[in-house]
């Protein structure tokens, strides 16, 4: 008997077996992390283009446009960090509450 027959009828049959347990945050959740991520990204984009263009007088291209990427990874990094977080807080609230 191989051994990836009990995967193999519990993927055929979900109905069949226990619900297997998973970190794995709903696909609703990972979707609205997905889109935090991208709006802070563009948000700390326009914060740092507008910082410099501020500061900046004269040709200010490449200025501006290392601020636009400067602050939109900051921006995104800093969101992914906070969604993390937030997903694993939300995964760990769910298992006590279904003890």
């Amino acid at each position: 008997m191989n051994h990836g027959d009990n995967y193999d009828n519990a993927v055929s049959n979900p109905g069949s077996q226990d619900r297997q347990l998973s970190a794995l945050p709903s696909p609703l959740a990972r979707a609205i992390a997905f889109a935090a991520i991208c709006i802070a990204g563009l948000t700390g984009g326009a914060i740092g283009y507008s910082l410099v263009d501020v500061q900046c007088s004269g040709d200010c291209q490449v200025g501006t446009g290392f601020g636009l990427l400067l602050g939109s990874l900051s921006g995104a990094i800093g969101m992914s960090v906070v969604a993390v977080l937030v997903l694993r807080a939300v995964g760990e609230w769910r298992e006590i509450s279904d003890k």
